[in-house]
């Protein structure tokens, strides 16, 4: 007689488990970068448990992630906490972003067809709408996956992940404060390096970069809000 490992027995229950774990994760992430918690806002494992019904063991592999993206810290002792970069790590993550994503835009730059620049272009447009139409969270979460579109085009998973992760960890402190009524908006600065490509001209595109993350990093961070958890998360249930 065979018998099915315990483990196969119910392999839907598995996948409910990994799709409560992957929905975790998506909602934490796009709160944080949409300004739902705010920074030093603590995880704590129990409330996650009890909301999402996961066992601690996947509850903690869902905040070491979001660690790996940046925009969690997690501390000794104390537990999981929205990060909230100082002063001096921000400088050092931008002048990091700056010589990162410059030597992207050099790498890819002679390699983008006009597909690849018409994607980018809609993405701007995406975001540009987002703006118009008040849509703060997907405006802020377009603005920052467009630097993350552009290490997707070098084909090197590591530097997408790096990118990612300065990108996710800075857009914490400069959205707070930037006003959706700023003069200054990402959407025309991610244009003009669009069109730069597009033009096959990589120098300009580099010192369009250069002068967009230059901008990013003079915007003033976010002031520490804290909320309740179960206020903001797991509230989308099918």
């Amino acid at each position: 007689m065979n018998l099915v490992p315990h483990k196969d027995r119910h392999p839907s229950t598995a996948h409910r488990a990994q799709a409560l774990a992957d929905r975790m994760y998506s909602e934490i992430y796009d709160a944080i970068m949409g300004l739902k918690l705010g920074a030093e806002t603590k995880l704590t494992e129990r409330d996650l448990c009890e909301i999402y019904h996961l066992p601690r063991h996947q509850v903690r592999q869902v905040l070491a992630k979001l660690e790996a993206d940046g925009v969690v810290d997690i501390k000794a002792n104390r537990g999981a906490f929205i990060a909230n970069p100082d002063e001096r790590e921000a400088q050092e993550m931008f002048e990091l972003r700056t010589f990162l994503e410059c030597a992207l835009l050099e790498k890819i730059a002679p390699h983008l067809d006009a597909q690849a620049c018409q994607r980018l272009a809609d993405m701007v447009q995406e975001e540009r709408l987002a703006w118009r139409t008040g849509d703060r969270e997907g405006w802020i979460r377009l603005s920052a996956q467009f630097h993350v579109e552009l290490a997707k085009l070098s084909g090197n998973q590591t530097l997408v992940l790096a990118v990612k992760k300065y990108v996710s960890r800075t857009t914490l402190m400069i959205s707070g404060n930037h006003p959706m009524a700023s003069g200054s908006c990402s959407f025309d600065e991610h244009q003009a390096i669009v069109d730069a490509l597009s033009s096959g001209d990589s120098e300009v595109a580099v010192e369009r970069m250069r002068e967009h993350l230059q901008h990013c990093a003079t915007r003033t961070p976010q002031k520490v809000h804290r909320v309740d958890l179960r206020n903001v998360l797991g509230t989308k249930r099918s």
